[in-house]
């Protein structure tokens, strides 16, 4: 289940993001938190000494019995940004922008893997119809 605070006007597909976590046989809940770029800049700050908005991070909690997996931080406006320069939907781009946080809460790490989390998340892609990856885009391929 995906426990969702959403802080701006954008509104998420839940029904889609809980496929995702069901084609990821997910059992744990999922914090998602929609904010505006100031509040994932500081985020971005705090946690990963980066001064800047940045589209989505994830934060794993400890597993302990009955907790969520983590949470997840979206930005709209990056969503919105990114989802209208590439010409997708709004709705499309977050669920984009949850799937590589979800795996990224599962333990896969793009920056240092054989390619693990990309093939999973390019099948998520093509599953669930969504936009090219966040890994291919900042590759550039």
């Amino acid at each position: 289940m995906i426990i969702l605070e959403t802080q701006t006007e954008v509104k998420a597909d839940l029904k889609l993001l809980e496929e995702i976590l069901t084609a990821l046989k997910v059992t744990k809940d999922i914090e998602l938190l929609l904010v505006e770029n100031s509040v994932i800049e500081d985020l971005n700050r705090e946690y990963r000494g980066k001064d800047a908005p940045t589209d989505v991070l994830s934060f794993p909690l400890q597993d302990i019995k009955g907790a969520p997996l983590g949470s997840i931080v979206i930005s709209t406006d990056k969503a919105k940004e990114l989802s209208q320069k590439l010409g997708h939907r709004v709705n499309d781009e977050i669920a984009l922008l949850f799937t590589h946080g979800l795996l990224h809460l599962l333990g896969y790490d793009h920056e240092c893997d054989s390619g693990e989390m990309r093939r999973l998340e390019k099948e998520l892609i093509e599953k669930f119809n969504l936009p090219d990856s966040l890994i291919v885009r900042s590759e550039g391929i």
